[in-house]
């Protein structure tokens, strides 16, 4: 495994009806949804380490403690990215942020751990 601190992943998105907070039941404005904005920030994360794992491990998300700061509405475009602060044996920490045109929109952390693949489905599955 090749991950070390200071790797950077990004991901966009353009805020569409299915991802404000009314549609995904976070909340009743019409506005991008916490969880998804939690989504967004894991992608950057996952875009970050790409290309850095072994053959047969993945990383999964354990945890998220972030600032939902500004609200983005509908249409608008939301910019994210992870840079991974500490690597801790099989456990990941990133910095993570996410804005659009007014500015920040997110910040925080986010946790992933390294995987085997097989393995973690073969738990998840009972099998």
């Amino acid at each position: 495994m090749s991950v070390e601190s200071g790797l950077r992943g990004s991901a966009d998105m353009v805020v569409g009806e299915a991802d404000t907070a009314a549609a995904v039941g976070s909340g009743d404005v019409p506005v991008l949804a916490t969880p998804r904005l939690v989504a967004l920030l894991e992608a950057a994360a996952v875009a970050a380490l790409r290309g850095a794992l072994d053959a047969g491990s993945t990383s999964v998300g354990t945890g998220v403690e972030i600032d939902h700061i500004s609200p983005t509405p509908v249409g608008w475009e939301v910019h994210a990215e992870a840079v991974l602060e500490s690597v801790n044996g099989r456990h990941l920490r990133f910095r993570v942020r996410a804005w659009d045109v007014r500015g920040d929109v997110a910040n925080g952390v986010h946790h992933r751990a390294v995987v085997d693949r097989e393995r973690f489905l073969a738990r998840a599955t009972g099998a």
